[in-house]
């Protein structure tokens, strides 16, 4: 009977295996660097994908950015595909008006940006048709593939409509600024949130990652970080720590969807 050299076979095993997730992250970093590439061969992200090691994963996520804010939350995003901790794809920015300071962040980045010029007050249906094309030029533009979109509401001032969400469907995520379901709804944002949870005289608040559905505040729930409310906190304080989370965990939340590690 022929003795079979167990060690020797499981290193061969392994050598296989780990040859075969090699291939695959050479097959997937060629795609996502190419098109990096195209676009602009000096791009942080390209030098960060260039000197990924063997078991560097991406799903190559490209997302979009809507903004109507001053673009805080928005330049912590910007700051982590700089310095490598977000390794999705950035492909624009949309806004809804010409003096918002999301925008001037987005040129200081270098990225594509576009600013709306249907008035969401007379006319609904025109603004988010311009919306909706304006989302897919700038995913065509980076060279998403199918699946790979995400829509990354970030400040983003409009209540989306069912069509447009039916359109996206799972794939645009939200920040709102107090723990899901509770202060949540019509009514409930800026201040107005920090002043409810401080008059329902609660010990904690925080901020919750979610997706966007046909409800406000309803969508499924995919991350939820906590502060405490201290004493003597005012709207404008707790807003303050309540925002620092923001900033803090919307790369980490974009960078686990991109991972896989939260579901979509």
């Amino acid at each position: 009977m022929k003795v079979v050299n167990v060690k020797k076979v499981m290193k061969v095993h392994f050598q296989y295996v780990h040859c075969l997730l090699y291939l695959q992250y050479l097959h997937a970093h060629a795609f996502c660097s190419s098109q990096l590439f195209q676009r602009d061969p000096t791009s942080l992200r390209f030098a960060e994908l260039r000197r990924a090691g063997p078991f560097f994963h991406s799903t190559c996520m490209h997302f979009v950015v809507l903004s109507s804010s001053k673009g805080t939350t928005f330049q912590a995003v910007l700051d982590a595909l700089k310095d490598g901790s977000l390794h999705a794809t950035c492909a624009g920015l949309i806004t809804d008006r010409a003096d918002r300071g999301c925008l001037s962040k987005a040129k200081a980045a270098g990225l594509p940006s576009i600013v709306l010029t249907e008035d969401p007050f007379r006319d609904r249906i025109a603004f988010e048709k311009g919306l909706d094309e304006a989302v897919r030029g700038l995913f065509e533009r980076a060279g998403a593939r199918a699946g790979q979109e995400l829509i990354a509401a970030i400040g983003w001032m409009w209540i989306l409509s069912p069509e447009f969400i039916e359109k996206w469907k799972n794939r645009i995520i939200n920040v709102h600024p107090a723990l899901l379901p509770t202060f949540g709804g019509e009514g409930m944002y800026g201040l107005h949130v920090h002043e409810a949870v401080l008059k329902a005289g609660e010990k904690e608040s925080g901020v919750t990652f979610h997706l966007i559905d046909s409800g406000i505040d309803t969508g499924k729930i995919l991350l939820q970080k906590r502060c405490a409310v201290e004493r003597g906190d005012t709207p404008a304080t707790l807003q303050k720590r309540v925002q620092a989370l923001e900033k803090e965990w919307y790369p980490k939340v974009l960078q686990m969807i991109d991972e896989g590690v939260l579901k979509v």
